[in-house]
């Protein structure tokens, strides 16, 4: 297997990764809310990053707003500061799909050397992903407001997927690197032997 298949591979990953980032940052369940009503309905809340969705009045507002934050703030700050992280987290995939663009296109040398910039980007991606998907674990867990039934939702499990999946690419670019042996160049012609 050559450089360029893994790295190509590598990249169907990635991008399947980047979709599931911003799946989950687009839809609203990160964390949700069901139950049954005494006529056999369903009433549902699901909050997302930025907005908030109730089944009641099948409405979305935004999310946190002030009323939320009145009492307290230390809720809404860290709920915005995953918002912000899985932002960043876009925008360092951006970076890395460039990065990944050049590698592809340059040549043996940039592949045989590319990859520990590649690995770096993608861990960094990983480890940003990870820290807003732990943040909103730690707010399920600790916070007044989400006591049984709420449950952590798809988009919580996407952004787990993707973090994993990158820091598995990091691991797996950096394994071939140093595993498969360097890319068919040019050999050298052998010398001739002169009989006297």
């Amino acid at each position: 297997m050559t450089r360029r298949t893994v790295y190509a591979l590598a990249l169907v990953g990635f991008l399947a990764a980047c979709a599931l980032t911003l799946t989950s940052i687009i839809i609203p369940r990160w964390i949700s809310w069901d139950n049954e009503t005494p006529s056999g309905g369903t009433i549902h809340y699901t909050y997302g990053l930025h907005r908030r969705c109730s089944s009641l009045d099948k409405t979305c507002e935004s999310f946190p707003q002030f009323e939320d934050c009145r009492d307290d703030r230390y809720f809404c700050s860290m709920w915005r500061t995953v918002g912000f992280l899985m932002s960043f987290a876009v925008v360092m995939e951006g970076m890395t799909l460039i990065a990944w663009l050049v590698i592809l296109a340059g040549g043996k040398q940039k592949r045989e050397t590319g990859w520990k910039i590649l690995s770096l980007l993608l861990l960094v991606v990983g480890l940003i992903q990870c820290a807003g998907m732990s943040m909103i674990a730690y707010l399920y867990d600790n916070d007044d407001r989400f006591s049984p039934p709420w449950r952590l939702d798809s988009s919580w499990i996407m952004c787990t997927v993707s973090w994993v999946v990158m820091i598995s690419l990091a691991a797996g670019i950096s394994a071939a690197a140093v595993t498969l042996p360097s890319e068919g160049g040019y050999e050298l012609i052998p010398n001739e032997v002169q009989e006297e």
